[in-house]
């Protein structure tokens, strides 16, 4: 790893730690150079993910398109950038249980907004707006009236 200070690739590591889900592992440390500390997030490297669109078109699974839609839904939101990651693994590790290589965007969606609503509800309506491409005010109303109901 390079360091964010002064660039150099010499560190060492002085703590490691594994998430609750063991999916990634979280490593502090330090330049032998200038001495600055830093984090750095390991995480296990999916391939072969492919995202089947609603118009049946097929693309690789992007894991910052995901990061991007969320990250917009929760701006300027209470939620900071460990739950976003925490939700996008959940998310993932959930969609790679259920299906195969073959994931329904639907599905994604599904997933993201079902984790949203725990979240934050603000979030949750900016990322259902997009999702469900809300065409007026009454669609909006509809989706904040169904988070009151069990």
């Amino acid at each position: 790893m390079r360091c964010p200070k002064c660039t150099s690739i010499e560190d060492k590591v002085i703590d490691s730690r594994i998430s609750k889900e063991g999916n990634t592992i979280r490593r502090r440390r330090e330049c032998l150079e200038c001495g600055n500390r830093f984090s750095t997030t390991e995480t296990l490297v999916r391939e072969g993910l492919i995202v089947v669109k609603r118009d049946e078109r097929r693309e690789e699974f992007d894991r910052e398109k995901l990061t991007r839609s969320i990250r917009a839904a929760c701006h300027k939101r209470p939620i900071d950038d460990e739950q976003v990651a925490m939700l996008i693994e959940d998310v993932i590790d959930i969609l790679e249980a259920q299906f195969d290589t073959q994931i329904p965007s639907r599905a994604i969606g599904d997933a993201v907004m079902e984790r949203l609503s725990r979240i934050d509800q603000v979030a949750y309506v900016r990322f259902a707006s997009i999702y469900k491409q809300f065409r007026d005010a009454s669609e909006f109303i509809e989706e904040i009236e169904s988070l009151d109901r069990p």
